[in-house]
């Protein structure tokens, strides 16, 4: 998808290729660090690619602006049982600071409820921070609802060991 932005600009959103394994774990840890979470970042290279483009367990996105990376989107497939449907369930969305507010997150939104689109997905959906007021709002101003009803669990490191464990303990 090429853009011609106000004459000037070109915005290109393109799938990742294994040789931007890279450029996509310093687009991780820049939105860790502004989550304040990059002491909690344990990806590597080579464990992204991996993931990503041997095992193909999510998909990346990366914008560009005249031929520049300026953000990412990594996403995979979930299910809804109760539609009957896959969905898309976007695990980051990051633009650089110095190109936020211009529409190119929305852009690849826009291109990932495309992508829902062709695909017969049901729902797109993400997490956002509670404490991030800019990104909910812009969330809310795009349709986006909040699921204010459900709470998030997640069972990692050794309670995912010991959790693993109980089953071959059957």
């Amino acid at each position: 998808m090429l853009k011609d932005l106000k004459g000037k600009q070109e915005f290109k959103i393109r799938v990742a290729k294994e040789q931007d394994t890279e450029l996509i774990l310093k687009f991780i840890k820049e939105l860790a660090d502004y989550e304040k979470l990059l002491s909690e970042v344990v990806a590597t290279e080579e464990i992204l690619r991996e993931s990503l483009f041997k095992r193909k367990m999510a998909e990346v996105l990366i914008g560009e602006l005249n031929g520049k990376p300026i953000g990412f989107a990594l996403f995979f497939y979930n299910f809804s049982t109760f539609l009957g449907k896959p969905g898309i369930y976007l695990e980051d969305l990051y633009v650089k600071p110095a190109f936020r507010g211009k529409g190119f997150g929305k852009e690849m939104l826009s291109y990932l409820a495309n992508l829902c689109e062709e695909k017969d997905c049901g729902r797109l959906e993400w997490w956002c921070l509670d404490w991030n007021k800019t990104s909910i709002d812009f969330y809310k101003k795009i349709g986006a609802e909040p699921m204010d009803e459900w709470t998030t669990f997640r069972v990692t490191g050794e309670n995912l060991k010991k959790l693993s464990d109980e089953y071959t303990k059957l």
